[in-house]
C-alpha cells in the first residue's frame, strides 16, 4: 500500500484548528502530524496533545515543544537592541512570534518526510504572510496548504456544523459567537474582531486579559533596577534571570501596575487597515529603560542612524520579512551598536506607566563637566560656540542675502 502524503500542521487544538486537521484528513485524504509550539501564551498545551490524539493521530506524530527561551532570546531580543515599533506604538508581539513557528514547521516536516506544511491563518490577515514567506526562505520546494483561502467553510456555523458532523468535541464556549479573537505569547496578547471592529467603540474592559485596570492598580508605585549587557537584559534588582524568566518577571511586575495596554487601528500588509487592543506589559517596561540605557551609552551618531532605520527594521518583521538578507544586514548593524550598551536603568512603576528615573554605566559618555551650569574649569570653551554656529549658518545667511535682494 502506498504511504499516504503527509501534512505538518500548526496546531492549537481549538475549534478552527481541530476542524482543518480533520478536514486535511477526509477532504484532501492527509496524514496529518500535529506541531503545538509554546510560546509562553500561558494555556495548558496537553490538552492540544489529548485533543489530537483523540482526532486520530499518531502519538510519535505530535510534537509539543517549549520554544519560549528562544523565542525570547533569538528574536524578542535582537528586535528590542533597535526599540522597534511598529508605526510608532505597536511592539509586534504576534509578528515576532511567526518566523519561530515556521522554522520548527519547516524541520519537523523534514523530520517526518512531509512535503507539506499547513496553518490556520485566514485570507484576509497578515499571518498568512508571515508564516509562508518565512517557510519558502527556509525550504524553497515546501508545499503549503491554507485551508481558509480554499474551503467553503465560511462562518463559524459551519466551522461547528462540520466538527460536529465528525465528532470533533466542541467547548461550551465555542458554539456561539466568541465577543473576539485572542492571540498570545509571552510578549503580548492580541485582541481584534467582533466586538472590536468598530474603532469608534471603546474596548471593554474583559479585553484586558494580561494587565489590571490602571485606575485599580496599586497606589503604591513599585521600583526596579534593570541591568543591561551588550543591548540585552540580563537582570533585576541584580537577580540574574533567563531571557524569558526576564520577560515574565517584568510581565508580572507590568500586570500589577496595569502598564502595556495599545488600542490601535493598523495597516496590515494585505492592504486594509484593522484594529487591534494589545497588551505587551514586559516590553513596554524593557522598551522605556533600553532607550535610557542607550541614551547614557550610545553616541548621538549612531543612535540618530538606529532611529533612521528603525521604522524599516519594523516593517520587515510586521510584513514577515525577518529569514531574508535584508533584516540580516539591518541586524548585523543593530547587535554592532549594543557592544557598549551595558548599565543599570531604574524604573518606577506606577498606575499604568512606566517611567525611567535614573541611569548608569561603566561605559557612560556623559560628562557632568561638559554639560554643568558651574564653573567647569576650562573643560570646554563657551566661545569655540560662535565659529560653530556661523559654519552652520554660512548656507543660511546666503539663502537669506539672495532672498532679500529678491
Amino acid at each position: 500500500m502506498a504511504q499516504k502524503k503527509r501534512v505538518v500542521l500548526a496546531f492549537s487544538g481549538g475549534l478552527d484548528t481541530s476542524v482543518i486537521l480533520k478536514w486535511l484528513q477526509t477532504e484532501l485524504d492527509y496524514e496529518v502530524v500535529c506541531f503545538t509550539a509554546d510560546l509562553g501564551q500561558g494555556e495548558e498545551l496537553e490538552a492540544a496533545r489529548d485533543k489530537a490524539l483523540l482526532l486520530g493521530i499518531k502519538p510519535d506524530h505530535i510534537f509539543i515543544e517549549d520554544l519560549t527561551e528562544e523565542f525570547v532570546q533569538d528574536y524578542v531580543f535582537p528586535m528590542f537592541r533597535c526599540n522597534t515599533v511598529y508605526e510608532g506604538q505597536y511592539l509586534l508581539g504576534t509578528s515576532i512570534a511567526r518566523p519561530l513557528i515556521s522554522k520548527r514547521l519547516i524541520e519537523i516536516a523534514d523530520i517526518v518526510g512531509a512535503e507539506t506544511i499547513s496553518h490556520g491563518a485566514t485570507g484576509k490577515g497578515n499571518d498568512q504572510v508571515r508564516f509562508e514567506l518565512a517557510a519558502y526562505s527556509l525550504n524553497p520546494d515546501i508545499k503549503i496548504i491554507a485551508p481558509w483561502r480554499l474551503w467553503n467553510l465560511s462562518s463559524r456555523t459551519k466551522l461547528i456544523d462540520f466538527a460536529e458532523k465528525h465528532q470533533i468535541p466542541i467547548a461550551a464556549n465555542k458554539v456561539g459567537e466568541p465577543p473576539f479573537s485572542v492571540d498570545a505569547n509571552l510578549l503580548h496578547t492580541s485582541s481584534e474582531g467582533l466586538i472590536l471592529e468598530n474603532p469608534e467603540d471603546e474596548a471593554p474592559e474583559y479585553v484586558y486579559q494580561r494587565t489590571n485596570d490602571p485606575e485599580k492598580a496599586p497606589d503604591k508605585p513599585d521600583y526596579i533596577r534593570i541591568s543591561f549587557k551588550n543591548g540585552d537584559p540580563i537582570k533585576i534588582d541584580d537577580k540574574e534571570y533567563s531571557p524569558a524568566n526576564l520577560l515574565k518577571r517584568l510581565n508580572d511586575l507590568g500586570r500589577l501596575h496595569g502598564i502595556g495596554r495599545l488600542d490601535l487601528v493598523e495597516n496590515r500588509f494585505v492592504g486594509m487597515k484593522s484594529r487591534g487592543v494589545y497588551e505587551t506589559p514586559g516590553g513596554t517596561i524593557l522598551l522605556q529603560a533600553h532607550r535610557a540605557i542607550e541614551g547614557l551609552t550610545l553616541d548621538g551618531g549612531s543612535a540618530h542612524l538606529k532611529d533612521d532605520i528603525m521604522p524599516r527594521y519594523a516593517e520587515l518583521i510586521y510584513n514577515g520579512l525577518w529569514f531574508t538578507p535584508e533584516r540580516d544586514l539591518l541586524q548585523t548593524l543593530i547587535d554592532k551598536s549594543q557592544d557598549n550598551v551595558e548599565g543599570t536603568v531604574k524604573m518606577k512603576l506606577y498606575k499604568g506607566s512606566a517611567h525611567v528615573v535614573s541611569r548608569s554605566s561603566s561605559k557612560s559618555l556623559y560628562s557632568k563637566q561638559l554639560v554643568t551650569f558651574e564653573d567647569d574649569k576650562g573643560y570646554y570653551n563657551q566661545g569655540d560656540a560662535e565659529g560653530f554656529i556661523k559654519l552652520k549658518a554660512l548656507r543660511l545667511r546666503e539663502l537669506a542675502r539672495r532672498n532679500k535682494k529678491d
